[in-house]
């Protein structure tokens, strides 16, 4: 079982220290890590965010286990160069397309959403967001007007191919969970979201076991914060899903509870091909103090093993240690407490 550790840039190698660290702790059968550089840590070390030897691991391993990119001393590159190309080339040069992201609110956190505690404590949802497509990937520059002026310009496409293959992957999800899928676009004003919609219910022919609703983006944020729990499944495109998602975290307190596994078509011998990574970024503000909160890169250990390794029990055991630990009023600074990230992650273990 090898598994590539890319912990990146700023807080990025403290969490992930604690995640190999849970790791290690289950003595999986075989288990090989291997270290790469990502990010800003690898443009200073090899004149790019993405090192060819690192994809090269990368293409060896059965998962990755990454951590975050994101340096301000890197914010004048040229856009190739920038820390966060690193995460877009693998999802591009491995096929990882479908992006999940659980977000439920752990119990006794209730009061720490944004929300009233009664509409937090319903919330259990997955928002499945395609990472391959969209603005992120489109041509895009900068160029002058007739009259002289700047003007920045992204190309938001979708091919029915993309849109096609993700809606295989929400309504999979859909059915392993309340089978209620809701597609969220902005096909009133988007051509790319009326293609999206089209095969969305072409798709959903399939699967007459899953309900399918629509909704536009701008709706599905009010809802996510005025009714969340209605939202079983939310598929959606790459630039939609990255708000959302992040939406939801705020929604059950935290950034530094979310977890994410970014999946393809790849098999390996124990299951799917997978990157996992908290969805938090890099916090250069705090980094290298030891504040981080390094439950979100464990939990998302959780999901490789349960869909890269296909080991629900091990990956039950890491969930329960981390609702254990909050339960029992394990805190860092994101939830209102004073542990430090290697504190948390002893509580982790401890429970485990």
């Amino acid at each position: 079982m090898k598994i590539a550790i890319f912990s990146g840039d700023g807080i990025g190698s403290e969490v992930t220290r604690e995640a190999v660290r849970v790791l290690e702790a289950l003595k999986l059968p075989g288990l090989t890590l291997l270290e790469g550089d990502v990010g800003a840590a690898a443009y200073h070390r090899h004149g790019r965010p993405l090192p060819a030897e690192t994809l090269d691991m990368a293409r060896v391993s059965d998962a990755i286990l990454f951590g975050a990119v994101g340096d301000p001393s890197c914010d004048n590159l040229e856009r190739h160069l920038r820390p966060e190309q690193a995460v877009l080339g693998l999802r591009s040069e491995l096929g990882l397309f479908a992006n999940l992201r659980p977000a439920t609110v752990f119990a006794g956190l209730e009061d720490l959403s944004g929300l009233r505690p009664e509409l937090a404590r319903a919330i259990d949802l997955l928002i499945v967001r395609e990472l391959n497509g969209d603005v992120y990937f489109g041509d895009k520059g900068m160029r002058e007007t007739a009259d002289g002026q700047r003007e920045g310009w992204d190309m938001m496409s979708y091919s029915e191919g993309e849109v096609r293959r993700i809606a295989h992957s929400g309504f999979l999800a859909a059915r392993k969970r309340g089978s209620k899928l809701c597609s969220v676009d902005k096909a009133n004003v988007l051509e790319t979201s009326q293609l999206w919609r089209d095969v969305m219910i072409e798709v959903a022919a399939e699967y007459p076991d899953v309900e399918l609703t629509h909704m536009y983006v701008d709706n599905a944020a009010m809802q996510m914060v005025k009714n969340p729990g209605q939202f079983d499944v939310v598929v959606t495109g790459n630039l939609f899903g990255d708000i959302l998602s992040d939406l939801a975290s705020m929604c059950v307190g935290s950034i530094g509870l979310l977890a994410s596994a970014s999946l393809g078509e790849r098999q390996t011998e124990y299951g799917t091909f997978g990157l996992y990574e908290p969805i938090h970024g890099s916090a250069p503000d705090i980094a290298g103090l030891g504040k981080a909160n390094p439950m979100a890169t464990i939990l998302s250990v959780a999901m490789m093993l349960r869909h890269s390794f296909g080991d629900e029990d091990q990956a039950c055991k890491v969930e329960t240690a981390v609702a254990r630990a909050l339960s029992d009023g394990v805190r860092g600074g994101d939830l209102g407490g004073d542990l430090g990230t290697e504190a948390i992650g002893d509580a982790v273990l401890e429970r485990l």
